[in-house]
């Protein structure tokens, strides 16, 4: 699954300078400030509608211009490149506009709606000059790429089956909370906090095991407490037989919450929260279990963020394609019954 490697247009081999469309709470601190971290790296420009709210996080962040319009910040000559982090609804149209215009591409995740608009995203890159990435950086924390390499390495056998409980009360304290809660709204975000939880853990079950063969689910809406459905079940069919169970669930008791991944292989498992820093496994050749803990990178997109420069520079493959987007979009709809 990977893209063809030529060079964009603008920022090929210097430096990527950036607009971010959509400045709101996931760039304040997972993503934005990486931008001026990096190496070969600098964030030009912010975007939100609210100019108000543009302009503040332009003078927090020590960024020198901001738009109301996104427009106005892609027609900016200094933009070589543009994060796009609003809510999914808009992801579609703002790549595809920015892709025309030549310009690199960081999408946040959900890619899209839903696979189709995705599948739209595919057809516009391929006429573009510019390259994309999409944001599901959690394969370049390190965390998770020390599960890879347990798996890659055979650590505990061949892989049986991979469990993923990811039960939430009716407002997850893994989700940041906002006025118009415009998560629950399948119109903006595709579904509901299954569609803002679940990419990265889907991605992850494509990064670790490969295109799944089957897929199989369903959701439902058991609470009745937003318009968006609030319980997913899915099964797939990986490679080399891995069999996946995935059981999300947004309505129970806050006692009851859980975020957990199970991978249970012929001689031992490996087990792990999405949203902690905590591994824990076990072979048959161990006597005791080993448990290895993680600190996470301050700026959590950072080393995604990292990687992908280097990409747009043509210094190295991208780590996560539109191509890899539509599989997990293919999931997300597949699972719940699109």
């Amino acid at each position: 699954m990977k893209e063809d490697n030529k060079l964009p247009l603008q920022g090929a081999g210097g430096l990527i300078t950036w607009g971010i469309i959509g400045c709101g709470d996931v760039t304040e601190k997972k993503s934005g400030p990486a931008f001026n971290k990096v190496p070969n790296s600098k964030l030009i420009a912010v975007m939100r509608r609210d100019a108000g709210k543009a302009a503040d996080y332009a003078s927090r962040h020590g960024v020198s211009k901001w738009y109301s319009n996104a427009d106005e910040l892609m027609d900016d000559p200094e933009i070589n490149s543009v994060y796009i982090a609003t809510p999914p609804l808009n992801h579609k149209d703002y790549a595809i506009d920015a892709l025309k215009r030549g310009l690199n591409v960081y999408i946040e995740k959900p890619v899209t709606l839903n696979r189709a608009e995705a599948e739209d995203i595919a057809v516009a890159l391929k006429q573009s000059t510019a390259k994309l990435t999409v944001a599901h950086y959690r394969r370049a924390v390190p965390m998770f790429l020390f599960v890879k390499d347990l798996l890659d390495k055979k650590a505990i056998g061949d892989v049986r089956t991979v469990q993923i409980r990811m039960w939430q009360s009716r407002k997850p304290n893994l989700i940041t909370q906002t006025k118009d809660n415009w998560r629950v709204n399948p119109a903006v975000s595709g579904g509901g906090y299954f569609h803002d939880l679940a990419p990265h853990q889907l991605d992850l079950m494509l990064y670790f095991f490969g295109v799944p063969e089957k897929m199989y689910g369903f959701s439902l809406n058991q609470s009745k407490n937003t318009t968006a459905d609030d319980h997913v079940a899915g099964l797939a069919l990986f490679p080399n037989s891995v069999v996946l169970n995935g059981s999300w669930s947004f309505n129970v008791d806050e006692n009851e919450e859980i975020d957990e991944c199970m991978i249970v292989g012929s001689e031992g498992s490996i087990s792990f929260p999405f949203f902690g820093k905590t591994v824990v496994w076990h072979n048959e050749d161990e006597e005791e279990v080993q448990v290895v803990d993680f600190d996470h990178p301050e700026h959590i997109q950072q080393p995604m963020i990292e990687r992908m420069v280097q990409y747009f520079r043509g210094e190295a493959e991208n780590l996560c394609s539109i191509k890899d987007a539509i599989i997990v979009m293919k999931m997300i709809d597949t699972f719940t019954g699109k």
